[in-house]
């Protein structure tokens, strides 16, 4: 029974292993990832649990000061890494406050569309109702029109801009 757990042990750890070939057409067995350098071509083996990662687009043009800093003598090439993952993200914070604002723009646009409508049914003089909470029918006396009015007026006011 030790001997059976035992074998399952050691071919679990068999099946995680990385094999792939370097630059010079060695080949390497390990139990650790190959260097990014290495293309996804040259990676012959993978353990079961790693994924293989998907072909990555064409890199976005990397902003001047990741390529004053790879390019600067002295400069290593963990730090311009690290740069680069600042600049990404801080293009992808770019992006998402630029679609929320885009969104918040859209959602004042339909919000004043509404009270302009809501506003000429009001100025028309026609008889406006409404459900109570008891789920009862009710109209609009002219206390309630005005104060609707003006509830209206202040909407239009800060969504239409």
């Amino acid at each position: 029974m030790l001997l059976a757990a035992l074998g399952l042990a050691l071919g679990m750890a068999a099946s995680a292993q990385w094999q792939w070939r370097d630059k010079n057409n060695q080949m390497h067995f390990t139990d650790v990832p190959p260097p990014s350098d290495i293309p996804d071509k040259d990676i012959l083996k993978r353990p079961p649990s790693a994924k293989q990662l998907p072909a990555s687009p064409a890199p976005a043009a990397a902003p001047a000061s990741v390529l004053d800093a790879a390019s600067a003598p002295g400069s290593n090439k963990l730090e311009a890494e690290a740069e680069a993952r600042r600049a990404k993200a801080e293009q992808e914070e770019k992006a998402k406050k630029k679609a929320a604002d885009e969104a918040n723009a859209a959602a004042r646009a339909d919000n004043c569309a509404r009270a302009k409508r809501q506003m000429t049914a009001l100025d028309s003089g026609m008889r406006i109702s409404r459900v109570n909470d008891k789920g009862e029918k009710e109209f609009l006396d002219d206390k309630a029109r005005a104060d609707e009015a003006q509830h209206t007026r202040a909407v239009i006011a800060s969504d239409c801009k």
